[in-house]
């Protein structure tokens, strides 16, 4: 299957690393002009360099802001009017007794994870039906649906997440435009390896300390490893071509059988 995003503009928010440094990569390597997001400047542009160093002569743009913020949210738009393919990636977790998250805890988990999402696709949604072509996803996780009780609100923002991606994709009928979430598994990333660390013996070495992890708190997932960010890209990649036309509305799993249901 040869996919070409060639003359599609693609943003990734949170992309300068893990899971978003990936997808980015993978639509850059599909032909896609990407814009690569952060909040900062600096660690932005470097990211951007990174990937265009890993994809000679892909057109990447770095945009920086901070998208939690209506602010942050309006610069980026500003300096991005119009997108293709629009992956709401950005994301914040930690592990937290349930009963000691803090009300401004919860707000914070709904303002980066699930608001910052929604604020965008308000923005690129019109344009898109006007046009007759757009994809939107959102990363959501397999916490969306079988809840950690080591970090109870992250879970409900990725559920929020489910729902917000139906809903949407409901408003964008007929238009030509899909939505859809990707539900992510227990995926290998630096901040993942600082989590893994939280829950398990820190002298332990990485392969170790990762078994002990799947062992003890993800012992459901069907390939018992960690997932690698580019198996998430590879879906994105796909959902955000013509050869996904027919899929919208959707939960797709990539989550090694994490999830022990049919749907999602």
């Amino acid at each position: 299957m040869l996919i070409d995003l060639s003359g599609k503009t693609a943003l990734v928010t949170g992309s300068t690393q893990g899971i978003g440094a990936a997808i980015a990569t993978g639509l850059a390597r599909a032909g896609a002009r990407v814009a690569v997001n952060g909040r900062g400047e600096e660690g932005t542009e470097e990211a951007a360099g990174r990937l265009g160093a890993e994809v000679p002569g892909a057109q990447v743009v770095p945009v920086a802001a901070d998208l939690a913020t209506e602010e942050g949210a309006r610069r980026l738009v500003d300096a991005l009017p119009d997108v293709d393919v629009l992956v709401n990636n950005l994301g914040v977790f930690e592990s937290r007794p349930a009963l000691e998250i803090t009300d401004a805890e919860w707000r914070r988990f709904f303002e980066v994870n699930v608001l910052a999402a929604v604020r965008l696709t308000r923005a690129y949604l019109p344009g898109m039906a006007e046009r007759r072509w757009g994809r939107i996803q959102y990363v959501a996780s397999d916490s969306a649906v079988a809840i950690p009780t080591e970090m109870i609100h992250y879970g409900m923002s990725k559920t929020a997440l489910l729902a917000v991606s139906r809903g949407f994709a409901k408003e964008a009928a007929g238009t030509g435009v899909t939505v859809n979430s990707v539900i992510a598994g227990p995926t290998h990333t630096g901040g993942v390896e600082d989590f893994v660390y939280q829950l398990v013996d820190r002298d332990l070495p990485w392969e170790q300390a990762q078994r002990e992890f799947m062992r003890a708190h993800r012992p459901q997932s069907l390939v018992q490893r960690l997932i690698e960010p580019e198996e998430i890209a590879n879906m994105v990649v796909y959902l955000s071509s013509s050869f996904a036309s027919a899929t919208t509305g959707g939960a797709l799993r990539v989550d090694g059988g994490y999830v022990d249901s049919i749907l999602p």
